[in-house]
């Protein structure tokens, strides 16, 4: 498959939508043309090196033989070329090798990665939330250890969380860690679903588990968090193995394994029971990250989309100059759909990269307070992001599929990958149903609703804005933009107010129209920030998604409002 970075739009979400240069002050080496040369090199990496694997590795998939898992064809010395070119320490700390570089910039390096081959996108993924979770818990011996590692790719960090009785309800898991006496723990138990858990790309692979210590309490708060990896500091193999990997849906070349802990060395990160915050570091990193690759597939499958229309020729289109079949991007709904596809990629990255922003700001903000509102707008934008943009990446994924009728539909037209390969991200990393309970029930009913508040007078505002500018476009998105964010103002008082079966009957509606006015309102703010010529081309994309979407924002209302009777009313099966 080919992929081309999208260095433009990225820059436009980047430099405009999120406003990258607020972060000048805390990054100073930081200008746009080194920027410019990060994207280009990325892009380059991901079209040459990534992109064509892409096809291959879905086709052939892991195998596990003799107790190792063997990635696809291509995929080791694909990795060793994305280790080597640094690109796994962007935004890790120089002292541990990395290039301290802005979260955002290395967001947007992943999006070129994910999208042009999101299968082995995952393993650098999962990487990237080990060497935050041990920079924000680790001790200075697990720091300098396995940070150096990590942060050069040599060493590829995995998440264990899941156990089959327990599903996403970590409370109920039963991994269990005994004290060996010296400072040191004999991990017990079976975790699924561990995506990279075993490969033979990196030397070494540190896993992050899940476990109960002999005197923890039921529940949630005895959890602790340990680390194992698969060959102890000494050089030793440890009781690491995998035991079994899935036959999945989509993303064949990443092995999601079972993964057995028989025995295993392992070290505490943090505090006893304690590890869910500790893991939650981990997983917010890996959940923005997710919802980026609910950009970086829909942004792939857009692409093919537009290639197949532009070669595809069928039926004569509405007002064509010449006999014979056109192609059929000169149909009137072919084009609404690619116009869909683009307009809520553009939207969705926007989200993705202010997620990012705002929480570089919340680390090198230059004072408390700002620090704590970009700690409050990174919070609530996270599972918006990993919500919004993952549902987003599926509907266009099934969009580039009806582009190409039924070709979408054969194996052989490559449409149908991104579609199996984008159904995967609603799911882990938290489904989008916990992501909805998580913004209503942690997010928005744990400071009351300012943070929220907060974001719907910031679209009001810039609502005005765009009204107050005269151009007949922005007008028009203002206008609807002031709508939408009026109609999320109503659906937060009613949610702040409710109780809380009511709350959590209406609370995917309501992330879902959160996504639609935050998005809306970032695209924006970009078009009013970006040189003329960027926003006029970045327009027509706002504007039907203003005229298309945020029309749509005073109906989704009453399925907020709805409140639980109906849904608990229903004798389903009956």
């Amino acid at each position: 498959m080919t992929y081309t970075a999208p260095i433009g739009d990225i820059r436009f979400a980047l430099d405009s939508a999120s406003d990258l240069w607020r972060l000048k002050d805390a990054f100073p080496d930081l200008d746009a043309d080194l920027l410019g040369a990060i994207l280009e090199s990325a892009g380059e990496m991901a079209a040459e090196t990534l992109a064509p694997l892409n096809a291959s590795g879905d086709r052939a998939g892991v195998k596990l033989e003799d107790g190792v898992v063997r990635s696809a064809p291509g995929f080791a010395a694909a990795y060793a070329t994305f280790v080597a070119g640094g690109w796994q320490g962007l935004a890790a700390d120089p002292a541990y090798g990395g290039q301290g570089l802005p979260k955002a910039v290395a967001l947007a390096v992943h999006e070129t990665v994910h999208a042009a081959n999101m299968a082995f996108g995952l393993a650098p993924m999962l990487t990237l939330g080990a060497i935050e979770a041990l920079q924000a818990h680790g001790s200075p011996e697990q720091q300098a250890v396995y940070l150096p590692k990590l942060v050069s790719g040599e060493w590829s960090g995995a998440m264990n969380l899941t156990e089959p009785q327990a599903g996403s309800d970590v409370g109920a898991l039963t991994a269990r860690a005994e004290p060996a006496g010296d400072g040191s723990y004999r991990i017990t138990g079976q975790k699924i679903f561990i995506t990279w858990g075993d490969h033979d790309m990196a030397e070494n692979i540190v896993h992050l588990v899940l476990a109960r210590l002999p005197d923890a309490p039921a529940g949630s708060k005895g959890v602790s968090l340990f680390l194992s990896p698969r060959t102890l500091p000494d050089g030793t193999a440890n009781g690491v193995r995998c035991l079994g990997v899935e036959r999945k849906m989509g993303i064949h070349a990443s092995p999601t394994c079972t993964m057995g802990f028989e025995n295993a060395v392992g070290w505490l990160v943090g505090a006893a029971n304690e590890g869910l915050a500790c893991m939650f570091t981990m997983m917010n990193s890996a959940r923005l990250n997710v919802g980026l690759q609910g950009v970086a597939v829909a942004e792939a499958a857009y692409q093919k989309a537009v290639d197949y229309a532009q070669e595809r020729r069928q039926g004569r289109a509405e007002g064509a100059p010449t006999k014979g079949p056109s192609p059929i991007i000169e149909h009137a709904d072919v084009r609404r759909m690619l116009l869909t596809m683009r307009a809520k990629i553009q939207a969705g990255r926007a989200i993705c990269y202010a997620t990012a922003v705002a929480a570089d700001l919340a680390l090198h903000g230059a004072e408390d307070d700002a620090q704590r509102a970009a700690k409050a707008r990174e919070d609530i934008l996270t599972p918006i992001a990993k919500s919004w943009c993952t549902d987003m990446g599926v509907e266009v994924a099934s969009l580039g599929v009806q582009v190409h009728g039924g070709m979408g539909f054969v194996e052989d037209g490559g449409a149908a990958q991104f579609y199996r390969d984008a159904r995967i991200a609603p799911i882990y990393e938290g489904t989008n149903g916990i992501q909805a309970i998580d913004l209503i029930g942690r997010k928005l009913s744990g400071d009351h609703g300012a943070a929220m508040m907060a974001l719907t007078a910031e679209a009001q505002d810039t609502a005005r804005a765009m009204r107050g500018s005269g151009a007949a476009t922005r007008v028009r998105i203002g206008a609807r933009l002031a709508a939408a964010a009026d109609a999320l103002s109503e659906a937060t008082t009613y949610l702040l107010a409710s109780a809380r079966r009511d709350a959590l009957a209406g609370a995917s509606a309501y992330l879902a129209l959160a996504g639609d006015v935050t998005g809306a309102m970032l695209v924006a703010q970009g078009l009013m920030r970006a040189p003329e010529t960027e926003a006029a081309r970045q327009a027509p994309a706002a504007l039907f998604f203003a005229e298309t979407v945020l029309a749509g924002a005073r109906a989704r209302v009453p399925a907020i409002t709805l409140g639980g009777d109906v849904l608990f009313d229903e004798a389903f099966g009956a």
